[in-house]
């Protein structure tokens, strides 16, 4: 039982590793080499995780060779574009000008309904609304509307708007977050005082406090009852 443990565990975190390398992505936005890479990886780590008499190196040699493959591709890919193109594939421009292109539909093997229901996800109804769709390497659909079919903007209207940035999470779930702190100029004393505006005599009491670069400050307390 304790080997077995063991061995679960030390695959398990193998297979976190490799897909941790493989970057931040999810599962949909795979391409196919990253894709067979994670399948792969799954199915040699099932083996000797299920069967103690396969001995460990069986699945963390093929895994880590997988890696050191992935890993070297991936850096080929960003230098050579033949490469990228050999294990991505390119996009494929599916509406060009306004117009469905039929050979490039047939050669992605891309049907219309298809087509119509990615414009449907992307809140386009008509087909006489699309200036051009890209089929992206990764099956992700890009829309660029017509000119006059777009959503309005504030510049359009020459309306200046600052630019928004993400608060500053001051605590979190009881805990100060100092790092933030002073990335938003506070101390601790200024944060005693905010929370005790909202009824928390200790830092412990909040669940969530954040503020921004117009000094917009959210608190919420913890449950009643919760344990601080």
């Amino acid at each position: 039982m304790i080997i077995s443990f063991l061995r679960t565990i030390i695959l398990y975190l193998l297979v976190i590793a490799a897909i941790r390398l493989m970057g931040k992505r999810q599962i949909g936005e795979l391409q196919p080499s990253e894709l067979v890479v994670a399948i792969m990886i799954s199915d040699l780590a099932s083996v000797p995780m299920s069967d103690i008499a396969i001995p460990l190196s069986n699945g963390i040699i093929p895994i880590l060779t997988l890696i050191i493959a992935e890993v070297l591709l991936s850096f080929l890919s960003l230098k050579s574009e033949t490469v990228r193109n050999l294990l991505t594939g390119k996009p494929s421009i599916v509406i060009r000008n306004g117009v469905i292109d039929q050979k490039e539909m047939r050669k992605s093997r891309y049907n219309l309904e298809d087509l119509m229901e990615e414009l449907r996800l992307k809140d386009y109804i008509a087909l006489s609304d699309i200036f051009m769709a890209i089929l992206e390497t990764n099956g992700e659909l890009t829309v660029i509307p017509k000119s006059d079919k777009r959503p309005l903007k504030a510049e359009d209207f020459q309306i200046r708007t600052p630019q928004e940035t993400l608060p500053h999470v001051i605590i979190s779930d009881g805990k100060l977050r100092k790092e933030h702190l002073k990335e938003a100029g506070k101390d601790e004393n200024w944060v005693k005082k905010q929370i005790a505006h909202h009824g928390a005599s200790d830092i412990r009491q909040v669940f969530i406090m954040t503020v921004d670069n117009e000094q917009n400050i959210f608190v919420q307390l913890k449950n009643k009852g919760e344990k601080p």
